[in-house]
């Protein structure tokens, strides 16, 4: 019987190597990124953070790679692959960590063994801020 509540995950979004982008994203497919990105990623697909990939912000997904620059928090719903060629500076919060020899790991790093504490990568929507009274 076919899930009609799952995303299509077929797309993948490519930023690639000399692409800037300042701002958030938002996805229901995978990404990579190749070139740079200041802002926060949040997709229900899988994110890879090429050799040239460079990140600055938040990053919320189902699974990651890892192989470039990452900056800030990472919360990922399955498992974050971190390649030799890895830098990371900020906070992991993950269900399943797999490093390879020669990367470089700086901060934080909270595991857990359900998906649900760990983030599962499904798009969240700001509150609305209420006014002071």
């Amino acid at each position: 019987m076919a899930k009609f509540n799952e995303p299509d995950n077929t797309t993948i979004n490519l930023i690639s190597n000399g692409t800037d982008i300042t701002g958030d994203i938002k996805s229901n497919g995978d990404i990579r990124i190749d070139g740079s990105l200041t802002g926060n990623l949040n997709t229900k697909g899988k994110v890879v953070i090429g050799t040239t990939g460079k990140v600055k912000g938040e990053v919320i997904c189902k699974n990651s790679e890892v192989s470039g620059f990452l900056e800030g928090k990472i919360i990922v719903g399955q498992l974050l692959n971190l390649k030799a060629s890895s830098k990371i500076n900020g906070e992991i919060v993950t269900s399943k960590l797999s490093i390879e020899p020669g990367a470089i790991f700086s901060g934080t790093c909270k595991m857990s063994d359900t998906e649900n504490n760990a983030g599962t990568g499904i798009i969240k929507e700001k509150e609305p801020e209420k006014p002071a009274k």
